[in-house]
């Protein structure tokens, strides 16, 4: 079951993290501007935001295989119109429709987990089930820039479109269907979209992740144009990212089912990353034998959250609201993931990379205040 969750949420992965890889490709097929490239980064995270909770409400009630599966299945239909989009527009759209389809996967496939594993295995499994975002960039940072090489962007989405087909076959043929005892208590769901702690997790740690868009996002773009690596080699930058950020994942859920509390590491990560992108802005016009390893340290530390901030809001709930409870805290995630890019953008076109690196560590700062209250003695 972990690992058929984890497999199906890297195929969907792999075009979250796969599109800033292409960003060179694209830039010069459709002849994009910065403030652009940042609305086509955001283009996913805006369909992903309209359908996260729909997407957990339907995993509660219908089961993690079907949902899982149709989603997917959808995603991949989605890619395909985006490799042969004919217009930025036309790919805008594709991409957001792709975003509300592969939603479904973080619901379900954490749904499904949630229910397979004790509370005190609980961190470790979610956040190996978490490394499936890493792994899915990790594949798309070594294989997409070959790809696109070759055959341009047409080819590297439909290898992403490929991937999702697989993932969606994985979910169905091995994700164990909805229980007898599952469901949606009547009075469950307001219950939970007004719980001020799963507000806060999912407030806080969604400040986390405007710096793991600055990285991750913008990391190739900003070493191929500022330091004049190839689109290879900045990819290879961020597939070391995503190496660290398996591990780092990995550790972390297992840190807090030692210590027996999610919020501890949560923000002990926040303070790490803040002082990760304070450290990138400093070294971002330096040397690359020092900037390379510190982007990638920042590229693993700011995804190192995810999973401790995914089994936190699971548990507020409870199991039979778990679905609608990951929903919602990745819905308040992928707001954020709208407003990053086009913030970012931004900052670097009005400033420069330095200053929004620099900017970009304030905001895990407020996720760690924001979290104050949550802390477990």
């Amino acid at each position: 079951m972990l690992a058929a969750g984890t497999a199906a949420t890297a195929s969907a992965a792999a075009l979250g993290i796969g599109l800033p890889v292409l960003v060179p490709t694209l830039r010069e097929e459709y002849s994009l501007s910065l403030g652009q490239i940042g609305i086509l980064l955001a283009a996913s995270w805006i369909g992903t935001t309209l359908t996260l909770l729909p997407w957990g409400l339907a995993a509660d009630r219908f089961g993690e295989r079907a949902v899982l599966a149709l989603g997917l299945l959808l995603c991949a239909a989605a890619i395909v119109g985006a490799a042969y989009a004919s217009s930025f527009a036309e790919l805008l759209v594709f991409l957001a429709i792709s975003g509300a389809a592969g939603a479904s996967v973080n619901s379900a496939s954490g749904r499904a987990v949630m229910h397979w594993f004790a509370a005190d295995e609980r961190g470790l499994a979610l956040g190996i089930r978490q490394t499936a975002i890493p792994l899915g960039g990790l594949i798309a940072a070594l294989a997409l820039p070959s790809i696109a090489a070759s055959g341009g962007s047409e080819a590297a989405f439909l290898f992403l479109a490929a991937l999702c087909g697989v993932g969606a076959l994985v979910g169905a043929v091995v994700l164990r269907g909805r229980e007898v005892v599952d469901g949606i208590e009547a009075a469950s769901l307001p219950r939970t979209l007004v719980d001020g702690k799963l507000w806060r997790v999912s407030v806080g740690s969604g400040l986390y992740l405007y710096a793991q868009v600055a990285v991750i996002g913008f990391g190739v773009l900003f070493l191929h144009d500022e330091h004049g690596l190839s689109e290879g080699r900045a990819a290879l930058v961020i597939a070391a990212s995503q190496a660290l950020a398996v591990a780092f994942r990995i550790g972390a859920g297992r840190w807090s089912d030692l210590i027996g509390a999610r919020i501890v590491p949560l923000r002990r990560i926040g303070i790490a990353v803040m002082l990760v992108m304070v450290l990138t802005a400093v070294l971002a016009g330096g040397p690359l034998a020092l900037l390379v390893p510190t982007l990638a340290l920042a590229g693993g530390l700011t995804m190192a959250w995810n999973g401790l901030s995914f089994t936190a809001a699971a548990e507020l709930a409870g199991p039979v609201r778990s679905g609608a409870a990951i929903g919602f805290q990745q819905t308040v995630l992928s707001a954020v993931g709208i407003a990053a890019p086009v913030l970012f953008a931004a900052s670097v076109a009005g400033a420069s990379w330095s200053v929004a690196f620099g900017v970009a560590a304030l905001f895990p700062l407020a996720g760690w205040w924001a979290l104050r209250p949550l802390r477990e003695r």
